[in-house]
């Protein structure tokens, strides 16, 4: 059991912190920018991401092992991601409809935003490449959402201090929010290293 939990926390804070899908990638910045501007956005995002894959990569792990001598895998890889993704989407959708209207119609807004979001796809396609066990699989979709709810609280931090009166007019906005991640990537980056 202990070997389980240790494979779950290494790979989770190899996706935090390693491989942050915002910092490392650059894999779902536009929905980040847009979330970061409140606080609840930042949450609401970072839980359905979350969600979405933790339960994606578990069914990742078991089409993996399922299809993994399969000749043409590599050519299908992506459109059974995407059924995954959307499969999980639509049968969510339905039963927070039908059993919890109130919430339906608090998140049909965003939901989409958050569940097709290439931090998803990529966080299951990374999994493939360093998941070895289930639990490697699920620790990495975690810490995927974990890593973009950090780089999220980051930004919205600094989000009023770096549109103010005092940046020039010309960057206020995305150009210095861009700036901004580039600056912490490659903060995080000399301090991680890269191997």
């Amino acid at each position: 059991m202990m070997e389980f939990i240790s494979t779950f926390i290494s790979a989770s804070l190899i996706a935090l912190f390693l491989q942050n899908a915002i910092y490392e990638r650059a894999l779902g910045i536009n929905i980040l920018l847009y979330a970061s501007r409140k606080k609840k956005d930042v949450i609401g995002f970072a839980l359905g991401l979350t969600y979405i894959t933790t339960i994606s990569s578990a069914l990742v792990w078991v089409s993996d092992r399922f299809f993994w001598d399969f000749e043409y895998y590599n050519l299908i890889i992506p459109v059974l991601y995407i059924l995954i993704v959307s499969i999980i989407y639509v049968v969510s959708l339905l039963v927070v409809w039908r059993y919890f209207p109130k919430l339906y119609w608090q998140i049909k807004k965003f939901v989409h935003l958050t569940v097709f979001n290439c931090s998803v796809l990529g966080a299951l396609f990374l999994n493939r490449q360093i998941g070895e066990s289930f639990f490697s699989y699920i620790g990495y979709g975690m810490g995927t959402a974990l890593g973009f709810f950090l780089a999220g609280s980051l930004l919205y931090i600094a989000y009023e201090r770096l549109n103010s009166e005092l940046v020039p007019k010309a960057f206020r906005g995305m150009p210095i929010m861009l700036i901004y991640v580039g600056v912490i990537s490659m903060a995080l980056h000399a301090f991680v290293g890269y191997a």
